[in-house]
């Protein structure tokens, strides 16, 4: 069986995208995915800093096209993108909230849950009372979910998650890797994983 390793984080546009149609991607080609929740600030700032340089000051032209390409993909993927007033937002708790999702078996509904409350409802997702939310609403017991994600073994894998993406060459959100070494990046290389999957 091929293996898909899933490095994402839920404040990436371009990362909901990918998540929208990752799963039903893993079921065609019968492939075994693995959850890898990442802090992308923490990968920007160790390899990709030209990304802040970018924000900040945003090509006129390439910035038009930027946001009608977000919403032709959003469209096509069947998902909600706003603008969200909070970005970038601090997804530290959130993505440690992801760690315990996945150890309670929840993790693909947390993250929709996470990734629709702040694309699609424009909802500060660092803020204890909204993850609480997501949380009573896929199920997770938020008292337990806040207190998870004080736990240092919760910090440490979210740590070493967003480490190993790096050492492995990953320098945003999505990463995936096919079968151990095999990296692709963005929302946009998902037909290539899927070949990639297929050819096992």
């Amino acid at each position: 069986m091929a293996v898909l390793e899933f490095y994402f984080d839920c404040s990436s546009p371009w990362t909901y995208l990918c998540f929208a149609r990752v799963e039903a991607m893993v079921e065609r080609t019968k492939a075994e995915i693995q959850w890898k929740p990442v802090l992308v600030g923490g990968i920007f700032n160790k390899v990709n800093e030209a990304v802040y340089e970018q924000r900040a000051n945003p090509h006129p032209v390439k910035g038009r096209y930027y946001v009608k390409d977000l919403q032709d993909w959003a469209r096509y993927c069947g998902v909600k993108i706003g603008q969200p007033p909070v970005f970038p937002v601090r997804a530290v708790d959130p993505m440690r909230a992801a760690i315990v999702a996945l150890d309670e078996g929840k993790l693909p509904e947390f993250a929709w849950g996470v990734f629709e409350a702040y694309w699609g409802d424009l909802k500060d997702i660092s803020q204890p009372d909204i993850l609480a939310e997501i949380c009573q609403k896929v199920g997770l017991d938020p008292a337990h979910v806040a207190a998870r994600i004080k736990d240092d073994d919760v910090k440490a894998r979210l740590r070493q998650n967003t480490e190993d993406v790096i050492e492995r060459g990953g320098f945003g959100s999505p990463t995936m890797f096919v079968n151990g070494d095999d990296m692709y990046f963005g929302n946009d290389r998902l037909p290539l994983v899927e070949d990639a999957l297929n050819r096992g």
